[in-house]
């Protein structure tokens, strides 16, 4: 594991301090899954880039709809 320091207001903070509390966890595992969450977002949207580049606009609804599947879930 890295360790990684980060500034953010104290609002911000305390905002997810709390939404970590509120999902049971600790404000590590939280700032660990909400990164996880922002780079896969990121791989389906360089798939659907692809996709879309390459014309297959089948598969690239298909990754859309997963993606909103996703959201609708987290």
């Amino acid at each position: 594991m890295t360790t990684l320091t980060i500034e953010l207001p104290e609002e911000t903070y305390r905002q997810l301090r709390d939404l970590a509390t509120a999902r049971g966890m600790s404000l590590d595992r939280l700032i660990e899954s909400l990164g996880s969450a922002a780079l896969a977002a990121h791989a389906v949207e360089g798939r659907f880039r692809a996709l879309a580049s390459e014309a297959h606009t089948g598969h690239a609804l298909e990754v859309l709809d997963r993606l909103d599947r996703a959201e609708q879930t987290s």
